[in-house]
């Protein structure tokens, strides 16, 4: 392969990957407003946001909680394993789960949610799926669905977690602003 049609590839990706934010940018709505709101209200309670995931939604999980924290909001990532084996306990009563999965369908978090739900705090779900299960546990859900991966597979995620990653962007940004 040669340089150009390397850069042609690497091109196409950038393109593929911008169409799916402008998609997700424009339906971009209430409910993302709904979960600003809540941050707000949970962390001026003197809560914390907790953040799951698994997998590569695990990873993207991870960076929003450490940009969240950088900029001053109470933040965590809790591994949803390990949330069955203990580590529920870092969850009080005045925080809020905020759970990343873009098919809404990890075995791993649809376990977890219910022994969440007894500490009775909202739940928020960034998903590719408004209608899954995860959807259904959850109080607030924020639709990142995109319309193609840049895997040529459609397999590795890529367009979502780069979705994803940008909402929780905007999501830190925002609080952010709000919390000066």
């Amino acid at each position: 392969m040669n340089s150009e049609k390397i850069l042609l590839k690497a091109r196409e990706v950038f393109e593929i990957e911008i169409e799916g934010l402008s998609f997700v940018k424009e339906r971009l709505g209430g409910t993302f407003v709904r979960l600003v709101e809540q941050a707000c209200s949970v962390i001026d309670a003197g809560g914390k946001i907790v953040i799951t995931g698994i997998g590569k939604s695990g990873h993207i999980a991870r960076k929003i909680s450490a940009t969240l924290a950088s900029t001053g909001a109470p933040s965590m990532f809790m591994h949803p394993v390990e949330a069955m084996h203990g580590d529920l306990g870092v969850i009080q009563k005045t925080d809020m789960l905020l759970v990343l999965s873009y098919s809404g369908e990890s075995d791993e978090l649809i376990k977890m949610l219910p022994a969440v739900k007894r500490f009775d705090i909202p739940v928020a779900t960034i998903t590719g799926s408004s209608k899954s299960s995860l959807a259904k546990y959850s109080d607030i859900v924020v639709n990142v669905s995109v319309p193609k991966e840049a895997c040529p597979f459609n397999l590795a995620p890529t367009t979502t977690t780069t979705a994803m990653l940008a909402v929780g962007d905007a999501f830190a940004m925002v609080l952010l602003k709000l919390r000066k």
